[in-house]
């Protein structure tokens, strides 16, 4: 069966109307959505057929229908090729009333937190704002040495010259000449790499390399690792989080708690901010099941990657219902992105 022109017109007269009411769509209210001029049987007969595509579907015994997340998808695929050479009028008036954000902001932190409020009360939908942060940096080398005995010093410089130390514990002793062959060992082997390239074959080898001292190597791998990952600890910035009360389909008690709690314990995010920085730095738009994260499997998130001067890159995120208002918060997302890359850039300049 063939998504032709007619058929897209009802989708989206199905989906929009449900975006405006939140209530089920019967082919009365599409014929007077669409410019189609077709009777309210032949609605009825695309949209059975729209329901066996999976782009829609009937809650219940009654005659409307609701948008299916395959629906949601194909519409706001669409919506995205069509925006995407041009902006329209209603971008240019955003960039002008949200340009007011980065101004006279001294602190990033102020200028991220005011970037999720501003976003939370023009969209009335849940917001949150990843700072800044660089993944991947390579390896430039590591060196131990022996402070008293059973604590040995491990410090790790990564590219950009950031270096982190960490104390190791109650640890067999090492003379000058054993520290040395250790340092060249882990140099050898894991300098140039980035930590997420440390595999178990590469750590297979350097303890057999090792020997008696296979253990050791394991454990300052390890405290290495572990004094990284602070280095990439997110600092995230979320607001309106009760503007999911406004939403019935969200605001179940056990449901709204359980978003509320993501957006307030935000290392939860992670997920959210991982996954969006994996791909081109694009506008992402995630509808229910998409979502990597398990509290909003009922939401739609949209999310955009902005990227400072030297790689390091945050994420912008917008949660609500899977009737949101899709442009509205494309274009909004688009031109904070814009804004906060420009600001970033100069800022580096």
């Amino acid at each position: 069966m063939e998504m032709d022109e007619r058929k897209i017109k009802i989708l989206k007269a199905v989906i929009r109307n449900y975006l405006e009411t939140g209530e089920p769509v019967g082919s009365r209210t599409v014929s007077k959505y669409t410019d189609l001029n077709l009777s309210s049987a032949t609605i009825r007969n695309e949209m059975a057929d729209l329901e066996e595509m999976g782009y829609i579907l009937q809650p219940h015994t009654s005659a409307g229908r609701i948008p299916s997340d395959a629906g949601y998808r194909f519409y706001v695929d669409n919506m995205m090729q069509e925006q995407k050479d041009a902006l329209d009028r209603r971008e240019e008036e955003l960039n002008a009333k949200e340009s007011l954000l980065l101004e006279k902001v001294d602190r990033v932190e102020d200028l991220l937190q005011n970037v999720a409020k501003t976003l939370a009360a023009n969209t009335n939908y849940a917001t949150m704002v990843a700072a800044p942060h660089k993944s991947g940096r390579k390896i430039k080398f590591i060196q131990i040495s022996q402070l008293e005995r059973g604590k040995i010093l491990a410090v790790l410089v990564l590219e950009g010259n950031t270096i982190k130390n960490t104390i190791l514990q109650n640890v067999m002793e090492l003379d000058t000449e054993m520290c040395l062959k250790l340092n060249v060992m882990l140099n050898s082997a894991v300098g140039g790499l980035t930590l997420e390239e440390i595999n178990l074959s590469i750590i297979s080898g350097l303890t057999a390399q090792a020997g008696e001292y296979g253990m050791l190597i394991r454990d300052i791998l390890d405290a290495i690792a572990a004094a990284a990952d602070s280095e990439n600890d997110f600092q995230i910035y979320t607001s309106g989080a009760t503007n999911i009360f406004k939403y019935p389909e969200l605001s179940d008690n056990s449901k709204a708690s359980e978003l509320i709690y993501t957006l307030e314990e935000k290392q939860l995010l992670a997920n959210l901010v991982n996954d969006s920085a994996d791909k081109d730095g694009g506008i992402r738009v995630y509808i229910g099941e998409e979502t990597p994260v398990d509290s909003m499997k009922d939401c739609s998130v949209v999310t955009a990657t902005y990227e400072l001067s030297d790689g390091a890159k945050g994420t912008i995120g917008i949660i609500g219902p899977k009737r949101m208002d899709y442009e509205k918060v494309v274009e909004t997302i688009k031109s904070i992105k814009t804004q906060l890359d420009d600001a970033f850039k100069k800022g580096g300049e």
